[in-house]
């Protein structure tokens, strides 16, 4: 079995409040932007990387405290795959969700609130992180009104 180790972001605006969170269309399923860490790259600076990669979105810092580990199995060419990815936070502006431009390796983007985000995502640990990292938003955001 292959092992691979991939870093990605949850992402969001705040509209009315309320996160607006970005999912990427891949050939069979909608996800978060991740991809594998290349040799002399910590988790955070692949996460930075692949999101600037994949959608014109340039982070320079996470939300501290938010990081979600998931692992996938799969079967790629005849292989199996066991690969582990971790999942950072990442707030941006309205004007930068407004000027994702997705590359070659996703068919679409939206950006969605956590219902119509859950119901988008087919994938039940998706499903459980959208719902964790609304929490842990609010959370945050309330945090942020207070000082």
């Amino acid at each position: 079995m292959i092992e691979q180790k991939s870093a990605g972001v949850v992402v969001y605006y705040l509209k009315d409040g309320q996160p607006i969170f970005l999912l990427l269309k891949y050939p069979s399923y909608w996800g978060f932007s991740k991809g594998l860490i290349e040799q002399g790259e910590d988790e955070k600076q692949a996460a930075i990387r692949e999101l600037e990669e994949e959608v014109g979105i340039k982070v320079e810092n996470f939300i501290s405290g938010f990081e979600e580990k998931q692992t996938l199995f799969f079967k790629f060419k005849g292989e199996f795959i066991r690969k582990q990815v971790v999942l950072f936070l990442a707030r941006v502006t309205e004007q930068q969700a407004n000027s994702t431009k997705i590359s070659w390796e996703h068919e679409e983007f939206v950006w969605l609130n956590l219902d119509d985000a859950i119901s988008r995502t087919r994938i039940k640990a998706n499903k459980e992180l959208l719902k964790k990292a609304y929490e842990f938003i609010t959370e945050y955001e309330k945090q942020r009104k207070l000082f």
